[in-house]
């Protein structure tokens, strides 16, 4: 059974006015004891979240139910055991946009879809970098910084999204929706369905229920933003619980380091609280993470700690 805990819920517009120091003082809560928060008046209007959902459910009608149904079909026919424990209940296809998009390239998209979801990427990369830069000034941090952290040798970060659909499952008992893990990259925006749930995170030793709010954007942190930030923001386990009805859409844009990025604490902020994360080319930590995803992410840190030691044992042992 899943918490009711309050869901932090975050208007941008009042960053504007006023209230503002009230809303960067939620925000700063938000990212320190959630790592999840919604945003509200986020600035990607409403027509076009309406219209991104509508093809994108239309495109499942049209090309991906039948295949997710014969895969259905034969997980349940198997009776589940442990190969449904490695399973997700979910089809999905991924759409690169930085550094070199893909979306040309995908097959059984209209062009019309494909504009619409070009054009939104193109907001939520924005929503994405004014966010980081909130974070930012929670964090003492200067402006840019962050985003900046992201740019490997090309100057552009990676991003793309992985598009997905949870189908009614008749037996949630034997498949999760998906299972629990935190993210390998750096912030998350998600737009998900407004009618069916699914979505929890792990809070304080329970799993809470993210809210479907229409024309929300979920943003979540991932691990490197933990390890930039020095353990100040972290982040967390999340899964989606699979449904006996309705199917609901989940849209995840990840806005990540670029792939020969050198990720490692601020050193303002590895000053004040010691260094306690590892440093390391985020393409590395990736294929350690594919191997591990569903796993505790501290041996991955752990693991580059190691290297780290090594290392350094080995210069001292030169000198």
């Amino acid at each position: 059974m899943a918490s009711t805990l309050s869901f932090p819920i975050i208007d941008m517009g009042l960053l504007r006015g006023e209230e503002r120091p009230a809303a960067m003082n939620l925000l700063q809560d938000a990212c320190e004891n959630w790592g999840f928060f919604q945003v509200l008046d986020h600035g990607i209007s409403t027509e076009l979240m309406d219209e991104v959902e509508k093809m994108t459910k239309e495109h499942y009608k049209r090309v991906r139910e039948q295949r997710f149904l014969e895969f259905a079909s034969k997980t349940l026919e198997d009776g589940g055991g442990k190969a449904a424990e490695n399973l997700d209940w979910e089809s999905t296809f991924f759409v690169r946009h930085l550094p070199e998009p893909n979306i040309a390239e995908i097959p059984d998209l209209d062009d019309e879809y494909r504009r619409v979801m070009k054009r939104f990427a193109s907001e939520l990369e924005t929503l994405a970098e004014r966010l980081l830069d909130l974070l930012c000034e929670n964090l003492g941090l200067e402006k840019g910084y962050l985003t900046r952290a992201f740019r490997g040798s090309k100057g552009v970060p990676t991003f793309g999204t992985k598009v997905s659909s949870y189908p009614p499952c008749p037996r949630p008992d034997l498949v999760k929706g998906l299972r629990a893990h935190t993210d390998a990259g750096g912030i998350i925006l998600l737009f998900q369905d407004d009618r069916v749930g699914g979505l929890q995170l792990l809070k304080d030793g329970e799993w809470v229920d993210v809210p479907p709010t229409r024309h929300s954007i979920v943003v979540n942190l991932g691990d490197q933003l933990e390890v930039i930030t020095n353990g100040r923001y972290k982040s967390v386990l999340h899964r989606v619980v699979a449904q006996t009805d309705g199917n609901r859409m989940s849209i995840a844009s990840f806005y990540n380091p670029a792939s020969d990025a050198v990720i490692f604490p601020a050193p303002a902020l590895a000053e004040a609280a010691g260094g306690a994360y590892p440093k390391f080319v985020f393409e590395d930590y990736m294929k350690l993470y594919v191997r591990h995803k569903f796993e505790d992410k501290e041996p991955r840190f752990e693991a580059f700690k190691s290297v780290e030691r090594q290392q350094s044992s080995n210069l001292i042992a030169t000198a």
